[in-house]
Order: C-alpha cells, then sequence, then structure tokens
C-alpha cells in the first residue's frame, strides 16, 4: 500500500489512529495518535481512512500527474481568454489558458482604486483552460486592473521558470484586433499573451541604425 505524509490511517491490530508523520523506510512509518505520540510501525500494517473531511485552508491537494517526455514539453503559451457569453454578449467571461505543459498555482485578484479582492486561486493543469472572472462588456472602462501571480510546477525533468506576474488593467484596444479560435474553449475570443518572452537586442542592426 502506498502511503505519504499526512494521510490518516487506522492500525489493523490495535484500536489506534494517527496521521502518518514520519517515512521512516520503505517498510517502516511513524504515525501520531490524538495523543501526540509518534508509534513507529510496519505501513503493513494499517490502512487507509477513508472519509476525512480535507482541510478547507488547504489551497492544493496532490494529484497524480503523467510526466510529459522533455522532448515534448511545451514550456510557452500562458493568455488570457476573454470569451462573450454563450447567452449574452454583453457578459465577458475571462479565462487562464494553460497551453504549456507545466501546472500553474494562480492566485487572481482584481484592484480598483485602493480596494482590493481575490477573485480566484487553485491549480491550473496542463492544457486547459479555467473561467477566473466576469465583467459586463459595456463597464469595459471600469473594469478593475488584474493582478495574477502563477507559478509554475512539473513532475517532469524540466528546469521551473520564474513566477508569472501580469499586474495590468485591460483597455479597449487590447480587444481591438479580431477574435480568433481559442481551441482549449471551443470558441472565438481575444487572447491575450500572458508569459510574453523578453525582447532580444539585435547588436549588429542596433549598430547599423547609429551608422544611418
Amino acid at each position: 500500500m502506498q502511503v505519504k505524509l499526512g494521510d490518516f490511517v487506522r492500525f489493523v491490530d490495535e484500536n489506534i489512529e494517527g496521521y502518518i508523520t514520519r517515512i521512516i523506510d520503505k517498510d517502516m512509518i511513524g504515525v501520531t495518535d490524538a495523543d501526540d505520540f509518534e508509534i513507529p510501525v510496519l505501513a503493513s500494517k494499517v490502512t487507509l481512512v477513508h472519509g476525512e473531511i480535507p482541510d478547507e485552508n488547504n489551497l492544493v491537494q496532490n494529484r497524480t500527474q503523467a510526466v510529459v517526455p522533455e522532448a515534448e514539453f511545451i514550456k510557452e503559451g500562458v493568455y488570457l481568454g476573454l470569451v462573450s457569453d454563450q447567452h449574452s454578449n454583453v457578459i465577458a467571461h475571462f479565462h487562464l489558458v494553460n497551453d504549456t505543459s507545466f501546472q500553474f498555482l494562480l492566485a487572481f485578484s482584481s484592484e480598483k482604486g485602493e480596494h482590493f479582492r481575490g477573485e480566484f486561486a487553485g491549480v491550473i493543469p496542463p492544457h486547459s483552460a479555467v473561467k477566473i472572472f466576469s465583467a459586463n462588456m459595456g463597464d469595459i472602462q471600469l473594469w478593475p486592473k488584474f493582478r495574477l501571480e502563477a507559478l509554475y510546477f512539473t513532475p517532469a525533468n524540466v528546469e521551473p521558470k520564474a513566477p508569472l506576474l501580469f499586474h495590468q488593467s485591460i483597455k479597449g484596444k487590447d480587444l481591438s484586433v479580431a477574435k480568433t479560435e481559442i481551441a482549449l474553449l471551443k470558441q472565438k475570443g481575444w487572447l491575450i499573451r500572458l508569459d510574453v518572452p523578453p525582447a532580444v537586442l539585435d547588436a549588429q542592426k542596433l549598430k547599423e541604425s547609429f551608422f544611418k
């Protein structure tokens, strides 16, 4: 039986329950009971207790994730996708569109004047899109400033990237371009690139411009 730190288990041969607080080796674990006493026991002598109420303060739970081969790993492609509601064009829905092979731990808040509000927090799986905010299209001038912060994660042998930060307001000019098909949303809308690569300075062209 595969167990991990934090699992709630019950002893098979004794009336003892507790949380796994130590992995001693491949066979032995340490279980801390209600009296805060850690008991070493064979992992084969405990059983998982199901139906425990999850801790609402835990933002993320461990999830099994398929490991993508490094050669197929997609490192770039994070967007803010804006689409109209299917039943009313007046309503705009914002999605975090993740075209990468990374998993994101996202925190999103809105800022308006000196007022802040947490709008979304959660995990964005690879190659997926999650709705994080909705607004009225007619009130675009009143939309709040977006404060997006995301951490990159992958179990693959790939170096994680620096955290993604996006602190900007969405303006009318951002929506002045034609809509594009957003595959993950199966709908046309606007895509705003969030992980814009830094500009590369071409020294030769810069030198030539000086001579001109």
